[in-house]
């Protein structure tokens, strides 16, 4: 079935944290007191990606499940702000919440308490099927159940839209089921070690990934997902395309590396985030523009991101990104 008449539709199906972030000169070690100064926001990687892709310029439902808390009212405040199609399924559980350490360098560790994310089934995404039939592109993570992220794919495939799999958190395991429904996959350094190793590839180290052999990676990469494209996020180094044979979305090379933006970053927490929600809606807006462009712009939304403190809150727009690189 075609999906043309659905361009510019995003659904993102995924998780909502308020986060606790504490910025520190250094990362704590086990047994150490540090001070440091703290806020807090909005979060989670489904609520995040589905900020980005709005903000980017996509029609953007998210598909989430909220306690019946002042996390969950401020969640749905926040998506009403942004024009968020908000579908929420109203938990007993309290809302979900994230603990961040951010340090000089932005780079960040955080720990995750599920609640009523874990709530999110398949049942109630099948409630919103609609939603993902309108859909150019269904994007979901690993915060969310296993089966409910099953769910949301296949019904978007079957619609005829492309699904974009960010295989987060590193510890997640994702089904085979899954992964025969994916398009797309974007983990980061250490997603992508995790991921490949347990699909039976080689054991790799993810300081060491960005400096491995264009074509050896490229290898990695079929490994991990034999029929679709992967993206490898890889922060300061920028990100690594690879393709499937003969399936390049209009790309000139079956692999390739585009370069970080030039940014001033001072908090990191949310830019891969940032790139998922930005490489969706760019994907929906234009289907057929070559990927490396989504890919270009993506890159840049999510260096923007990190110019800001924060997760969702730190999301550029459309506006600032043409603003900023034309």
């Amino acid at each position: 079935m075609s999906n043309s008449a659905n361009k510019g539709r995003v659904v993102v199906v995924g998780s909502f944290n308020v986060d606790h972030v504490w910025a520190l000169p250094a990362l704590p070690r086990p047994g150490e007191t540090l001070a440091g100064t703290y806020h807090t926001g909005p979060g989670g990687k489904g609520f995040n990606q589905a900020t980005a892709a709005a903000r980017a310029g996509a029609a953007t439902a998210f598909v989430c499940a909220l306690g019946d808390d002042a996390g969950g009212r401020l969640a749905r405040e926040l998506a009403a702000g942004d024009g968020l199609d908000l579908r929420a399924l109203r938990c007993a559980e309290p809302t979900g919440t994230a603990g961040i350490y951010v340090d000089a360098d932005g780079r960040n560790t955080i720990v995750i308490g599920p609640g009523a994310n874990a709530e999110l089934s398949p049942a109630f995404v099948g409630e919103h099927a609609a939603a993902l039939d309108a859909a150019q592109v269904a994007l979901t993570q690993l915060e969310t159940p296993l089966e409910s992220a099953i769910a949301a794919f296949a019904r978007a495939r079957d619609a005829g839209g492309s699904t974009l799999l960010n295989p987060a958190p590193a510890d997640a395991v994702a089904s085979d089921a899954l992964w025969a429904l994916t398009d797309i996959a974007t983990p980061n350094e250490t997603e992508f070690c995790a991921q490949l190793q347990r699909r039976g590839g080689d054991a790799l180290d993810p300081d060491a990934l960005a400096g491995l052999d264009d074509a050896a990676l490229h290898a990695h990469c079929r490994r991990l997902l034999a029929h679709g494209s992967v993206v490898i996020t890889l922060g300061k180094s920028g990100c690594f395309v690879s393709h499937a044979d003969g399936a390049l979305r209009g790309d000139a090379q079956a692999f390739y590396r585009v370069a970080a933006a030039a940014v001033k970053a001072i908090d990191t927490t949310g830019a891969g985030d940032a790139f998922n929600g930005a490489l969706a809606a760019a994907l929906a807006r234009d289907p057929d523009a070559a990927f490396g462009e989504h890919v270009r712009y993506a890159v840049r939304f999510a260096g923007l991101s990190t110019e800001r403190a924060g997760a969702a809150a730190a999301m550029p727009s459309d506006a600032e990104l043409r603003a900023r690189f034309g």
